[in-house]
């Protein structure tokens, strides 16, 4: 216990001394010009700015994740035992994520596995549909849109995000089931004979996970289109350049930065939801977050669900990873 002690609190450390030094490298060699973090801040505010986003970057971020990382790798004991000689490292959990048992691999654990290829798969495709929803609205915001139109269009985007999230997949639970509106119009249009099993298909749970993180995609859109010199635009148009010739060769790549934080944020999003598919899940579907959920607080087996949170958590950081590298961009630049 004293190793995994060690190991959570030493390892932040180490990255933020490595940090300190590389920067105190750059700054020997003059590869880093201008004024110093503090020369630009003053004393007290860079002093108050490293104590605050050190102490939230670590307790907040740093601490949880590295305390899961270590129990993902830990076997399922009593408390008593913990600490003990049979408290030791080993990938038994991991193995019970391949092939459902900690012992045998005879045979694979497709129910989870599953899960969680239909949750990384829908979560990208929910990724996308987001786009092609959110860029023009975010485009016509930035470029075309009135000071008084860019003012309703932002209102009626931010007000339906007042009422909580769990709520809005009620309503959307209540639009789409068997007696909802939604087929209760089809079936007075004479569209439909039955109603529709939307929650039963998962169309539900489709439009409530793209629905709830639409401003996570609009908004870093609309940041970086607004940045755009009109100009270029107007003297695309003037050359005889169509709409998508525009759209594919001067907005998208000026709006790299926003695409790629609005996809990531989408992504990571989607697929660590939890209340929409409890929610508007139907009684087939496979989800990888609330399989994570049943490993804590079902199946009460901490370094389970430890290590099932970390497979998702590295799938994620490699998405981004995979987006900076198809944008050619730096964190940095996503971040802006």
């Amino acid at each position: 216990m004293s190793g995994s002690l060690a190991f959570v609190l030493g390892l932040p450390l180490a990255v933020a001394l490595a940090f300190f030094a590389l920067a105190a490298h750059e700054r020997r060699t003059g590869t880093a010009t201008g004024p110093g973090f503090f020369q630009r801040n003053g004393l007290g505010v860079g002093l108050y700015l490293i104590i605050a986003v050190g102490f939230w970057a670590f307790f907040i971020i740093l601490l949880p994740q590295l305390a899961m990382v270590d129990m993902s790798f830990r076997p399922k004991l009593p408390p008593a035992q913990m600490g003990g000689p049979k408290d030791v490292y080993t990938l038994e959990n991991y193995r019970y994520f391949l092939f459902g048992s900690t012992t045998s691999t005879d045979a694979w654990n497709w129910l989870h596995i599953k899960a969680f290829l239909l949750t990384i798969g829908v979560s990208i495709a929910i990724t996308v549909l987001n786009f092609a929803i959110c860029y023009p609205l975010a485009f016509h915001m930035a470029q075309s849109a009135t000071a008084a139109r860019l003012r309703i269009l932002l209102l009626l985007l931010i007000l339906p995000y007042w009422v909580n999230e769990i709520l809005r997949a009620f309503a959307f639970r209540v639009l789409l089931s068997s007696g909802g509106i939604i087929n209760q119009m089809l079936m007075g249009l004479g569209l439909t004979s039955e109603p529709v099993d939307f929650l039963g298909a998962d169309i539900g749970l489709y439009m409530g996970l793209s629905y709830a993180y639409l401003l996570m995609m609009i908004f870093p859109l609309y940041n970086a289109i607004e940045s755009l010199d009109k100009n270029q635009v107007e003297a695309a148009r003037d050359l005889g350049a169509p709409w998508w010739h525009i759209h594919a060769f001067i907005v998208m790549p000026h709006a790299k930065p926003g695409i790629a934080s609005g996809c990531t944020l989408v992504f990571m999003l989607t697929a660590g939801a939890l209340a929409a598919p409890l929610v508007l899940g139907g009684p087939r579907t496979l989800w990888f977050t609330p399989i994570v959920y049943d490993r804590f607080y079902q199946a009460f087996n901490w370094p389970q669900g430890a290590a099932y949170a970390f497979i998702l958590l590295v799938t994620c950081i490699v998405f981004v990873l995979l987006v900076l590298k198809a944008f050619r961009l730096s964190l940095g630049e996503i971040t802006r």
